[in-house]
């Protein structure tokens, strides 16, 4: 079994679900050519047909004035309509069938423009079925939640083939921010990094509950970070929540009062951008909380005007969840209304409260069309904003999101670094070698920050069985790669978690109070911001 790090790929039985699903109905993921176009630029679009579904012919469906497509079977009911040839078949073995090909050139547009399409195939006088279908990501969560809580994985992935999916890209000039490729990272997790205003720990033994962490605390210790060397913080969800992480909102437009409220963060920004440091925030666009007024109208009222922002069923929970969490409800991004409102809430803190951009949770729940329009529009409202999402996926489905996000967290790097110096699975030349491909597949403007451990993973000392000197090696690697580089808190001063969150029912368990004073390990310290300097060439 994998890390959790990959927790829908984490079996090689997962793998293949992911594979045979990205094989099979009508899959288009995003695939253009080029991935980001510019103005004058006619796009390529590329289909793959899988085995289980009898086509004859493919159809793109698509508007340049920011209004829905819609047609059917060849023919444009809004907006304008390319008929896809079929370019080669070939076989899969792992599908156990032949996938074909198909591809289609959609006209060059002027910089500014939005392209929004369908992608429908039929055969003979057969329903039309729509990409993409299956949903990989909806077959991966369901897999994932069947293995993980012992449950047999239905038969047929969920979805309605015949429902079309609107596809997106924006014809357009943007580009990373330079001060987000030059940033050092810090990662804070609020409730657990200080309490501050004199102050100490609520409680520290019970890891699910509140510490007593605050938005004061990370501002007291601003000059810490600096010292340290780090240009950024990231900080935990802020908004307001019932949980100690607060990746289950109840109100979007406010902090939560325990972390100080929203003079707290308005202080800590103030202060940081003092320093010099950049402030992001920490945004969840797939979900809320069960208990956030939006929703607790939806599911009393179907005549709610809300009721649209979610999907509900007739599952066992009711309604789309993350990963079947009850009490994490998925927003419908599909449903106009409900995209605008997660927009402007983006746009609202970009400009109420000057933050510097967003890591944006489970980036791929909303997928790639989503984030088209929501970079756009935080570009708008701060062009020097750094907007990267949290993908935990493959290589080829983080490409996707080249374009439509400033870059994504570099999944791939964190894990081969752990396998190499935590675990001595890698040898330094396979590193080496993978490092450099894997650079190669990506374009030089798409960001990717690297971690070696977070809130969600084990911490590298505990894999590592304590071994600092291997933390610093790994560090070493981390701070020469061109992702900027991101410290999880703690790590530079040996902070350690008890138990692996593959031994314990959550994970809580890695989230431990910062140490600090005497407790901290200053070696690792001044290894940590000699690194940093020789980075950052200061």
């Amino acid at each position: 079994m994998e890390e959790f790090i990959f927790g829908t790929y984490a079996t090689d039985e997962l793998k293949l679900i992911h594979h045979r699903a990205a094989r099979s109905g009508l899959q288009h993921r995003h695939a253009l050519t080029p991935q980001d176009p510019q103005p004058g630029e006619p796009v390529t679009l590329t289909v793959h047909v899988g085995p289980d579904l009898p086509v004859e012919c493919v159809a793109c469906y698509y508007t340049v004035d920011d209004s829905e497509p819609d047609g059917a079977r060849g023919a444009a009911r809004n907006g304008r309509v390319l008929m896809l040839e079929q370019i080669d078949v070939r076989w899969d073995t792992l599908a156990w069938g032949y996938v074909t090909r198909w591809q289609g050139v959609l006209p060059a547009q002027p910089e500014g423009v939005i392209v929004r399409y369908h992608l429908g195939a039929w055969a003979g006088d057969g329903p039309e079925a729509f990409a993409d279908w299956p949903d990989v990501q909806d077959r991966a969560e369901q897999a994932a939640d069947a293995f993980f809580h012992g449950k047999l994985l239905p038969d047929t992935p969920p979805g309605d083939p015949t429902v079309s999916h609107t596809f997106a890209y924006s014809v357009d000039r943007l580009v990373p921010p330079t001060w987000a490729r030059e940033a050092v990272i810090y990662q804070i997790f609020v409730d657990r990094f200080y309490p501050g205003q004199g102050q100490g720990w609520a409680q520290t033994k019970n890891l699910r509950a509140f510490c007593g962490g605050t938005l004061w605390g990370v501002a007291e210790k601003l000059d810490y970070v600096a010292d340290l060397g780090a240009t950024c913080i990231w900080l935990s969800p802020i908004f307001v929540s019932p949980s100690h992480h607060g990746y289950d909102a109840v109100d979007l437009r406010h902090v939560e009062p325990r972390l100080g409220g929203d003079e707290a963060l308005r202080t800590l920004i103030a202060e940081a951008h003092r320093r010099g440091i950049r402030v992001l925030l920490d945004y969840v666009c797939n979900h809320v909380s069960q208990y956030h007024p939006l929703f607790v109208e939806a599911k009393a009222d179907p005549g709610s005007p809300y009721r649209r922002y979610f999907t509900f069923d007739d599952s066992e929970i009711g309604y789309r969840t993350f990963f079947n969490v009850a009490n994490m409800p998925q927003v419908n991004v599909a449903h106009p209304a409900a995209r605008d409102w997660l927009i402007d809430i983006a746009r609202y803190w970009l400009r109420a409260f000057d933050v510097d951009g967003y890591r944006l949770d489970y980036a791929n729940g909303p997928g790639p069309d989503f984030w088209t329009d929501f970079w756009t529009a935080c570009k708008a409202e701060k062009p020097d904003c750094f907007c990267f999402g949290e993908i935990v996926d493959t290589p080829e489905a983080q490409r996707a999101y080249v374009g439509r996000l400033d870059g994504c967290l570099d999944f791939h790097v964190g894990d081969t670094l752990r396998r190499a110096f935590a675990f001595g699975l890698w040898t330094e030349d396979a590193l080496t070698r993978f490092l450099a491909r894997h650079a190669s597949f990506f374009p030089g403007d798409f960001v990717r920050p690297t971690f070696i451990e977070n809130h969600d993973v084990d911490r590298f000392l505990l894999l590592a069985g304590g071994d600092k000197e291997a933390l610093r090696r790994a560090v070493a690697v981390q701070m020469r790669l061109s992702g900027p580089p991101i410290i999880y808190y703690g790590a530079e001063v040996g902070l350690e978690q008890a138990v692996s969150v593959r031994d314990s029912d959550g994970l809580h368990v890695n989230r431990v109070p910062m140490i600090w004073g005497d407790e901290q390990d200053r070696e690792l310290l001044a290894y940590y911001k000699r690194l940093i300097r020789e980075r950052r060439g200061v």
